[in-house]
């Protein structure tokens, strides 16, 4: 018989805690640890907001405006307590 125990462990490994990424608030410097999907949305929300900043042509801005809400909108639904902490 093929003995296959030493896999189990790893199969069973349901540790999702990947919060591997901190960010600060810019105003009070707060921060909090974010999985890499979570901080590549948190960077969005201020390229775009940058970007939004940036442009004068009104279309241009609200395209922009519209990724940051996109993304703001992510956060709120997927880890609000961070939202809280960094974005609110």
């Amino acid at each position: 018989m093929l003995d296959l125990s030493y896999m189990i462990q790893d199969m069973t490994n349901t540790n999702t805690d990947n919060k591997t990424e901190e960010r600060k608030n810019r105003f009070t410097g707060e921060s909090v640890m974010l999985t890499k999907e979570e901080a590549r949305r948190h960077d969005l929300i201020f390229v775009a907001e940058s970007m939004a900043e940036f442009h004068a042509d009104p279309d241009t801005k609200d395209k922009h405006y519209k990724i940051m809400r996109e993304h703001l909108d992510w956060f709120r639904q997927h880890n609000a307590s961070a939202y809280m902490v960094l974005l609110d």
